[in-house]
């Protein structure tokens, strides 16, 4: 089982959702332009009013990803 690190960008306020939607498609075409395989993106509502965009990547990944995509903050992810 390879570690995966979640990648997480928060977005709040009554224009939260759809800004996480619209940062998805960068992340997206981000994700497409590195040909990064194995991953996973996504928008989760938190709250009505606190959405978070993530992106799942190998934990290999996770240092040169930091600091180019400064994302808010990131976790360890499990897949369910």
């Amino acid at each position: 089982m390879t570690n995966r690190i979640k990648f997480i960008w928060d977005f709040h306020g009554p224009n939260g959702k759809p800004t996480a939607e619209h940062h998805i498609k960068h992340l997206g075409e981000f994700v497409e332009a590195k040909n990064l395989q194995n991953t996973i993106l996504g928008v989760e509502q938190i709250t009505p009013n606190h959405h978070i965009a993530f992106l799942v990547v190998d934990k290999e990944l996770m240092d040169s990803l930091r600091a180019i995509l400064k994302p808010n903050r990131g976790q360890y992810y499990e897949e369910e």
